[in-house]
Formats: structure tokens, C-alpha cells, sequence
């Protein structure tokens, strides 16, 4: 049963993610914390290569259609920098976990940090026609907001989704629908940077294999019907969509802090 529940967040979450563009692991790694079935570094690792496969699908599948908005300029900058901080942001998880004998503390880290992460994501949701936004083209100032982006959404094992869209909001002046699709296509780059560090350094956790594979499956569908549900919704019904989702991931991240307390 609880198989079966773990494979329904990562179709849920990654529906939900394609639409409003935060790639689902600030989801899925929450909910799946939430169980404590697994460690911390499994659901990070797990969460993560669901994000990269439902948005390589999404960036491929949108280029390929020629329905991309993306802004490969200014958002492959923030990907180049965003991959060199989802490494820093791997190394900084290691070395918090290295500080604490249990690995519990290190999840309620993450979750007292997600929470605030996500208050300040949401609040700023809410008031953003109130705030003056401002256009970023200086390449290495798009690389350094990136390294951020990186460095917070790797730690956390989130792919970055919520942060990504504030950020593209305030610093670039994206509305609602392009901000989601250049923010899966940063996404894409800090996971797939994230994935070869786990990789290649041999720090890959043990986990469920065939629970993996239909999550991860699971995942790329998730991607396809997201897609589609996107192209017939409006921006300001993504907006809400993005906003009461919020308010779910800070609830969960209170019981996960207290649980893992």
C-alpha cells in the first residue's frame, strides 16, 4: 500500500510541478519524509532523479514541438550557475550530516529550512503585483543568482522549483507561464549536475529498486499530462495553483521538523 501511495506522490507531484515549474521534489521529498521509511540522503537522491527525468522530458518534449519559451540566454547562465551550486550544495549536505551522530537532525534541518524557504516563496507570491521587478542581463550576475539557486535546492533536495520562480519573477520580469518553463530548464541543469556528483563519486544511497524505476517512470508521465493540463489553464489559475501548494508543503514541513525533533 504504501508503494502505491509513494508512486502516486511522484505522479501527483510531478503533474503539479510541470504546471506551476518547480519540478515536484518540493513535494516529494517532504511527503516522503513524512513516512520515514527511508533516509534522508535516500529520499534526497530519489526525489531528485525524479525531478531530472520528468524535466528532461518536459525541456525536450517542449523544444522538439517548438512550444519553448525558454530564454536560453539569461536562463542558461542561471543553469551553468545553478549546476556549480547544486555541487556545493551537495557537499554542504554531506558536511551537515558529517556534524550530527543522527541522521534525523540533518532532516530537520531541511525541513525547518524548506519552511522558510517556502513562507518567503509564498508571501512574495501573494504581493508580487505590489513589488517592482527589475531585468538582469549581465551574464555573471545570472551566473551568481544561479550558484543561489544551486546551492539552496540541492541542500534541501528540492530541485529548486519555488526559489527558481521568485527568483525569475523579481530578477528577469518573467510572467507566470515563461517563469515555469525557464525554471525546468534550470532545474535541469543543477539535477543532472547533482546526479553525475552523487554518481561518479560513489556516493549513490541504497534504495528500493523497483520502487525507484516506477517512480521515476512515473515521474516522466507526470511531465506529459502536466504539459497538457498547462497548455488549457490560464497564468493566474497557475498562480493559485502555486500558492495553495505552498501552504500544503509548509504544513508538512511543521510535522516533519517535529517528527524528526
Amino acid at each position: 500500500m504504501t508503494s502505491i501511495i509513494f508512486v502516486l506522490v511522484a505522479f501527483l507531484a510531478s503533474v503539479i510541478g510541470c504546471i506551476c515549474g518547480i519540478g515536484g521534489g518540493v513535494i516529494i521529498k517532504p511527503v516522503l519524509d513524512a513516512f520515514g521509511l527511508y533516509s534522508v540522503s535516500t529520499i534526497s537522491f530519489m526525489s531528485g532523479c525524479i525531478v531530472l527525468a520528468m524535466t528532461t522530458y518536459s525541456v525536450v518534449k517542449a523544444t522538439l514541438a517548438k512550444e519553448s519559451v525558454i530564454e536560453k540566454g539569461v536562463s542558461t547562465y542561471l543553469g551553468i550557475g545553478a549546476a556549480v551550486g547544486g555541487l556545493l550544495g551537495k557537499q554542504l549536505f554531506d558536511s551537515v550530516k558529517a556534524m550530527f551522530e543522527n541522521a534525523d537532525t540533518v532532516g530537520a534541518v531541511q525541513a525547518a529550512a524548506l519552511f522558510l524557504v517556502t513562507l518567503g516563496t509564498m508571501l512574495y507570491t501573494i504581493n508580487k503585483s505590489r513589488i517592482r521587478t527589475i531585468s538582469v542581463t549581465n551574464p555573471l550576475a545570472c551566473v551568481l543568482i544561479g550558484l543561489s539557486l544551486g546551492v539552496m535546492s540541492s541542500f534541501l533536495g528540492i530541485g529548486g522549483g519555488p526559489i527558481n520562480l521568485v527568483v525569475l519573477y523579481f530578477f528577469f520580469s518573467m510572467e507566470t507561464k515563461v517563469a515555469a518553463q525557464n525554471s525546468l530548464y534550470i532545474i535541469l541543469f543543477s539535477q543532472l549536475a547533482s546526479f553525475l556528483f552523487t554518481v561518479i563519486g560513489g556516493k549513490v544511497p541504497e534504495f528500493p529498486v523497483l520502487l525507484f524505476a516506477a517512480m521515476v517512470c512515473c515521474g516522466i508521465l507526470g511531465g506529459v499530462v502536466g504539459r497538457k493540463i498547462n497548455k488549457k489553464i490560464d497564468s493566474d489559475t497557475v498562480g493559485k495553483l502555486f500558492i495553495g501548494l505552498m501552504a500544503v508543503i509548509m504544513a508538512i514541513c511543521c510535522y516533519n521538523f517535529f517528527r524528526y525533533c
